[in-house]
């Protein structure tokens, strides 16, 4: 979206530039790949940053272009003006904001325009600075105050996003989508897993109409490309089934970046299949129903296992199921449910299955922001079980570092104190890493333990337009071990969680459909 909007503009140029830990090793510089400039003679440098597992490579790149990774040292004019955006910056942008000028707190294309036309400006740095800390959602840490009195920046939302044409600006097999034609069929998710950052910085859930799915699919359908249907669920868009079918009688093959089982879409798995995709993937992230109410994520075990029978019946050669192990309050029992609803699984689909059993990382901005993270050792153990359990069954186990989960742990609900860390490491290992925390005087217990609920912290700089009395509630009734408040896009402004406004919620209902809406939200406060 970004790529195409920037150079649509007749006096803008957007260029794009990678790590590449090759040219790095070789003492290369940071060159685009467009022009073959150096990153450093650009007016502005802009990073998308989707992982905290990429600060690493963030320090590595601005070394690599000869740029002074803190923003204090750039007063000069010269340097580029450096911008952050993504889903960690919107969650938390304090470990990296002594290396930034400014940073884009949520969806950012609202804002573009007026970021580009003070950047053309060639004001003084520090004028420049201070108008862009006057922009909705533009966080710029030299000036921002990290007090609990202070007002934190709001983050943004695009209320009519269709109009960004979200769909592939650049087609190219070295990258992971090769020539996949993508398109963003809905954006933000109102379902509430608890651990689930997407679910919480993208609200509230819209939804392209479908005839505008359907005429940005048309070029690529001729051109033969595989079409990529995104969003956090791709089977809740609310017309999927009607999709599905007409892609399918229009020759198109498709593949999906996620979905639910409940509904689980039978016309969107059988379009896949027709399509080739090899692998059905299924999301139960907790195996006992106990643990699904704790985090939220009420899938019953019959949809969950219709959807294995559905990929068996229409021969999938690969069945995945995701599970996290180390949730909040998670016991042995749980574990030995993901035994139990894997081999259940096993005696439905006779090919190939893969579980993926990831550490639980608690985020920032979510109701899980105050829990401890389950300690690594105990990840460990829990995943050897699985693995001992699981593998003479012919079950493949993929299991993420605990170890690195818990350096993420520490960079996800951070302070600006970790940039210095991040400076630090050079040769990147986990060992280096709490080598350089034990240098700057850290314990990484202080990041991975509990949290006090009604103390500040450092993320609260920025809001993701959550209140934190929902945060709050959500917390209590994971407790209660009840699940919690779901909207969804036909819900269109239940004014419940706080991130939908009153003026867009209800823009295109009659003035008696508030009233609903309205006691939602009491009965909710109530009821909490």
């Amino acid at each position: 979206i970004l790529y195409r909007r920037l150079n649509a503009f007749d006096d803008v140029v957007c260029e794009r530039a990678f790590w590449d830990k090759a040219a790095i090793a070789d003492g290369e510089p940071l060159i685009t790949l467009e022009s073959q400039q150096p990153v450093a003679e650009f007016d502005l440098l802009a990073f998308t940053i989707s992982y905290e597992m990429d600060y690493f490579n963030l320090t590595s790149m601005l070394r690599q272009a000869g740029i002074p990774p803190l923003a204090e040292d750039r007063v000069d004019k010269t340097w580029p003006l450096l911008i952050a955006g993504g889903p960690v910056v919107s969650m938390n942008p304090e470990p990296i904001a002594p290396f930034f000028d400014a940073f884009v707190i949520g969806e950012g294309e609202e804002v573009l325009e007026a970021i580009l036309s003070l950047a053309q400006a060639q004001l003084p740095r520090q004028e420049l600075l201070a108008e862009l800390s006057r922009l909705p959602g533009v966080y710029v840490p030299l000036l921002h105050p990290t007090r609990p009195d202070s007002q934190p920046v709001e983050r943004l939302w695009a209320r009519e996003y269709g109009a960004f044409e979200p769909v592939s600006a650049i087609y190219t097999p070295d990258t992971e989508f090769g020539d996949m034609h993508l398109i963003e069929i809905a954006r933000g998710c109102g379902r509430g897993c608890r651990f689930c950052l997407a679910g919480y910085i993208y609200r509230p859930p819209r939804e392209q109409p479908l005839e505008q799915i359907l005429a940005w699919a048309e070029p690529a359908i001729r051109q033969g490309r595989r079409i990529g249907l995104v969003s956090a669920a791709v089977s809740d868009y609310s017309r999927i089934d009607e999709l599905a079918m007409i892609l399918g009688e229009k020759g198109a093959r498709i593949s999906v970046s996620s979905m639910r089982t409940d509904p689980l879409s039978v016309p969107l798995v059988e379009a896949m299949a027709a399509s080739g995709t090899r692998t059905l993937t299924i999301a139960p992230e907790a195996g006992s129903e106990r643990l699904r109410r704790v985090i939220s994520k009420m899938q019953p075990e019959e949809t969950l296992f219709a959807a294995v029978d559905l990929a068996e019946k229409l021969n999938f050669p690969q069945l995945k199921l995701y599970f996290m192990v180390g949730h909040p309050s998670e016991t042995e029992a749980d574990i030995q449910a993901i035994v139990d609803f894997t081999l259940e699984a096993r005696k439905r689909f006779r090919r190939q299955i893969t579980i993926n059993a990831t550490p639980f990382v608690p985020k920032a901005q979510t109701p899980f922001q105050w829990m401890a993270m389950t300690p690594a050792k105990v990840l460990k153990q829990r995943q050897r079980f699985l693995q001992k359990a699981l593998g003479r069954h012919k079950v493949a186990i993929r299991a993420d570092s605990p170890a690195w989960a818990e350096v993420q742990g520490v960079l996800a609900r951070g302070d600006r104190r970790l940039a210095q860390v991040l400076l630090s490491v050079e040769r990147l290992s986990v060992r280096a890493f709490y080598q350089a925390m034990e240098q700057h005087g850290l314990d990484a217990s202080e990041y991975l333990g509990v949290r006090d609920p009604v103390a500040f912290q450092p993320w609260q700089v920025v809001s993701p337009n959550v209140s934190l009395r929902f945060l709050q509630r959500e917390l209590h009734l994971a407790e209660q071990e009840r699940p919690g408040h779901a909207c969804s896009p036909e819900a269109k402004g239940c004014l419940v969680c706080g991130a939908c406004d009153v003026a867009w919620a209800f823009r295109d209902r009659p003035p008696s459909s508030t009233l609903p809406a309205l006691t939602a939200h009491l009965q909710y406060e109530v009821h909490s």
